[in-house]
Parts: structure tokens; sequence; C-alpha cells
């Protein structure tokens, strides 16, 4: 008739270990990642934004830093012959 079936422990299954191993690596990569940000706290805004805003703006307006399609074609131009860049009306 019919054998009973031996039973393994459940260490001994493969599957087991493989359910197990998503959520303890969750719980790794989470672990290290609150230990970087803890570590290393990022300053979002400075004191001084609006200054920076003004820098930026600035440094936007050098000809040398105009957009790509409006000086394509000045790359080997020098610096003193480079156009200014149209300014667009709405």
């Amino acid at each position: 008739m019919n054998e009973p079936v031996s039973c393994a422990p459940w260490w001994r299954y493969p599957l087991v270990w493989l359910v197990i191993a998503g959520p303890v690596a969750v719980m790794l990569a989470s672990a290290v990642t609150v230990w970087l940000a803890l570590r290393t706290p990022e300053v979002l805004v400075s004191e001084d934004y609006y200054r920076e805003g003004i820098e930026i703006n600035r440094r936007l307006a050098d000809k040398k830093l105009m957009p790509a399609h409006a000086g394509r074609n000045h790359a080997a131009t020098p610096a003193d012959d480079v156009p200014l860049p149209k300014r667009v009306t709405p």
C-alpha cells in the first residue's frame, strides 16, 4: 500500500531559503540606506539661495554658455566674435 512519506526538516528545502532571502535582503538594504542617510546628511536649501540663483542667471547669460541651438556653429569662433543669443518674445 502507501508507505509513509518521510519529511525532512524545513531548513533542508532550498525554496524556504529563497523565500527567506527576499525579506532579509530588503532589511539589509534598508539598514544600509539608513546608515548612509545618517552618516552624510544632505543640505537641501542654502541660507543664501537667492544670491546663488542670481549668480546662476549671470553665468547662463554668458555668451560661452548659451544653449546649443543658439550657438551650435560657434564652437571654434573666438569668444569676442560670438553673437548674443536671441531673446524669445512671448
